[in-house]
């Protein structure tokens, strides 16, 4: 039974260190005598039975032995599903490997003497208990998130026939019994494949690659692999099936928080234009089809018909914006877009802006030459085997080039890491080693010295970082899939200009990068949206001072004369927003007032707006919203390849498969961003578009006699120098006292 209130008499009572379970961090323990109670700490319903897996199916929302929360974090509730999906995996593993424990050890009354010989000559193939359990062990504990609908997906395989299993002694040993030999073995057999087929080692960066070999690993060697048809056909089918459950969950959430089309034009290889449709929401962002425009992509008209259809499958009362790129037919199609459609907008991608910001910043005289003097230095390094392992040697493994979201980002973020490093760059200099090198006599690298040992050059990278970063944290933050980044992005400029003022003084030097971001920003990128999402975040909001606080910005107006086509709601609206600015009713109380710096903003409304419902579903609505247009890597996705085939039914069946290989992507993206560039190695063809300034020679003096890569020290995960480049600066605006509001 649940209980909506403790005993009085109860006081919570520490949770041991031995409760390992997620769900206990999401719960109180109270004690009444010898009974144990769990409260939630999100609806504050208690339990007095059924122990954390009670507490876990209710986080979950899963309906069966408990109530669904109806508060839980949309991110608590995924964990607590991925930790039910993992009990039921380890469940049948643990199953699976007793049945077959049971199944193969030879039993000794039907052992045959006149074969054996005696009891002491006999030699039986019997698995140790020690490896049982640890063999078990390993099972349970690996891939926890493989849901058990793949485990069913997996027994689809051939695995009815018995033939293909084998006796105990040819089975898979636990990872701490294989040996070296065999585990290289294993690994050439995986590249044997990859190679074959073509696929970049950058495949093994993918979040499946794992949960793949250990499946694998748990069927045990023979087993038959899935056909070119299988794949292609019901393995295909199921996969599909799958994904539309996915996103089906996705679009259960846009009637409560509005959603934003995505149209994200890209070229490629072979110069074609697509665009790619995605749809966002903070449950999660779906990918829909793509439109293949190499031909119409210029007639504004064109681009309007396609936007308008992707409009109106989705629902123009889901729709709160589209984003696009910034060129002047987006801009005739978005503002068409606006006048058939008068409940929502067309923004352009933020994202975009601001990186060419940073380009423009990059092309400023004193701040292009520290760049290339920088570049100069990684060049050397990275087209010079011995000078590349040295340089890891003294770095303890990492790597001076620091791939980031774009280019741009990039040659920024790899002089905060080169100002980080300094200091070993400068030791590994006046080493003996270094000394004995024969390229330190080399002309390229005695230059390379006089600038790291230049205190001129570090000192102007140290003023090129303090002037961009702010810039590359907003451009970090807008690209982030941690929090919709509308209640934020307009807050995050000012302080960008405000941190380029604070560091310049002089109204002159300042205007000129002032100057930069206006003439992309005001022109490009501010927009109704953004002033209400400063409005409407209470943690920005309420720190202003004076008349500005008193003032209702006109982008806020805007947005309730758009967004609410009802008259009588739009007043409604406006009546409550005097309660919201004054801090009346449940905005004033205490917990309100705390919970604005930690709650994200569309949950402090969805917490503390009841009192005003109407204002409170605008507000849900625009805070939900991203700025960007860009989401994932998609190379390797044959997007190409489904508008050349011209059978209609392969068309279809490509299709299929891009919308499984976008949507998998997109998923990982939704748990976590998908893969952070700081783990691949700078010189690699997988990172080169974001690093090729940095690890190119523009001439090739030394042809390749310092070149063999097989004598090169791997680099180590680089995310550990710095803040990760794709990770959300928290702070970024935290604590920022607002004497105006921004523009």
């Amino acid at each position: 039974m649940a209980s909506s209130s403790a005993g009085s008499q109860s006081q919570p009572v520490p949770i041991g260190s031995l409760k390992h379970d997620p769900a206990w961090k999401h719960v109180q323990m109270y004690k009444n005598g010898d009974r144990v109670q769990l409260k939630c700490l999100y609806c504050l319903k208690i339990f007095s039975g059924g122990g954390i897996h009670r507490i876990k199916e209710h986080l979950a929302c899963q309906k069966g032995n408990a109530s669904c929360c109806p508060t839980v974090p949309p991110e608590v509730t995924r964990a607590m599903l991925q930790s039910l999906e993992g009990v039921i995996v380890k469940k049948k593993k643990k199953q699976q490997m007793v049945n077959g424990i049971k199944s193969n050890t030879p039993d000794t009354n039907d052992i045959d003497m006149d074969t054996f010989g005696t009891p002491s000559e006999m030699k039986l193939v019997v698995t140790p208990s020690s490896v049982i359990h640890s063999t078990i062990e390993r099972f349970m504990k690996s891939d926890e998130g493989m849901s058990a609908q793949s485990l069913d997906t997996r027994k689809r395989g051939r695995v009815e026939n018995s033939s293909s299993f084998v006796t105990p002694d040819t089975s898979p040993c636990p990872g701490n019994l294989v040996s070296r030999n065999e585990k290289d073995e294993v690994h050439m057999a995986i590249s044997r494949f990859l190679y074959d087929v073509g696929l970049s080692p950058d495949a093994a960066n993918s979040p499946y690659f794992q949960p793949m070999i250990d499946a694998i690993a748990t069927v045990g060697p023979g087993f038959e692999a899935p056909s070119y048809h299988d794949l292609r056909g019901w393995i295909l089918k199921n996969s599909v099936h799958n994904t539309n459950a996915l996103v089906d969950k996705y679009k259960a959430a846009w009637g409560r928080t509005g959603c934003s089309v995505l149209a994200d034009e890209w070229t490629t290889e072979n110069n074609r234009t697509l665009i790619n449709i995605f749809i966002y929401c903070p449950e999660g962002t779906m990918f829909l089809r793509s439109f293949d425009v190499t031909d119409t992509l210029q007639p504004s008209d064109v681009l309007y018909d396609l936007l308008k259809g992707v409009v109106e499958e989705i629902g123009v009362n889901h729709v709160v914006q589209v984003i696009t790129d910034s060129g002047e037919h987006y801009i005739n199609a978005g503002k068409k877009l606006t006048e058939t459609f008068r409940t929502m907008y067309w923004t352009p991608c933020a994202a975009r802006s601001i990186n060419m910001m940073l380009e423009d910043m990059g092309r400023i005289e004193w701040i292009n030459v520290i760049l290339e003097r920088a570049k100069s230095i990684t060049r050397f390094v990275y087209n010079h085997g011995t000078v590349l392992n040295l340089i890891r040697r003294y770095t303890g493994g990492r790597d001076l080039v620091q791939p980031s979201v774009t280019r741009s980002a990039t040659d920024f973020f790899t002089l905060k890491s080169m100002v980080h490093l300094k200091g070993n760059l400068q030791v590994m200099l006046n080493s003996q080693e270094w000394m004995d090198c024969p390229l330190s006599k080399h002309p390229d690298g005695m230059s390379m010295m006089d600038i790291i040992l230049s205190q001129s050059f570090w000192e102007a990278c140290s003023n090129i970082i303090r002037l961009t970063d702010p810039l590359v944290g907003v451009l970090r933050s807008v690209d982030s899939s941690k929090r919709p980044a509308m209640g934020h992005i307009l807050a995050s400029m000012h302080h960008v200009k405000e941190a380029i003022k604070n560091e310049l003084f002089d109204e002159e030097a300042y205007l000129l990068y002032w100057n930069i971001i206006n003439s992309r920003w005001d022109e490009q990128v501010q927009h109704p949206l953004h002033e209400a999402g400063f409005f409407l975040n209470p943690g920005l909001y309420y720190s202003l001072e004076g008349d500005v606080r008193d003032k209702i910005p006109s982008g806020m107006l805007d947005c309730i004369e758009r967004l609410v086509p009802d008259i009588n709601i739009q007043d409604k609206i406006n009546k409550e927003l005097i309660s919201y600015k004054n801090a009346v009713g449940d905005f004033g109380r205490k917990m309100a007032i705390r919970a604005a710096h930690t709650l994200l903003p569309a949950e402090w409304w969805s917490t503390y707006g009841g009192g005003c419902p109407n204002l409170a579903r605008l507000a849900i609505r625009i805070l939900n919203q991203t700025c960007s247009a860009s989401f994932c890597k998609l190379s390797s996705i044959p997007f190409e390849q489904v508008h050349r085939t011209k059978n209609h039914l392969e068309r279809q069946r490509l299709s299929d498969l891009v919308f499984v290989q976008c949507n998998l992507r997109l998923q990982q993206t939704n748990l976590r961003k998908y893969k952070d560039p700081a783990v691949m190695d700078p010189i690699s063809t997988d990172s080169i578009g974001l690093t090729e300034d940095w690890v190119t020679e523009k001439m090739d003096f030394f042809g390749s006699e310092d070149s063999d890569w097989v004598a090169l020290h791997q680099p180590v995960n680089n995310s550990m120098l710095l803040d990760s480049p794709n990770a959300e600066p928290e702070n970024l605006v935290a604590g920022f006292d607002y004497q105006e509001r921004p523009n």
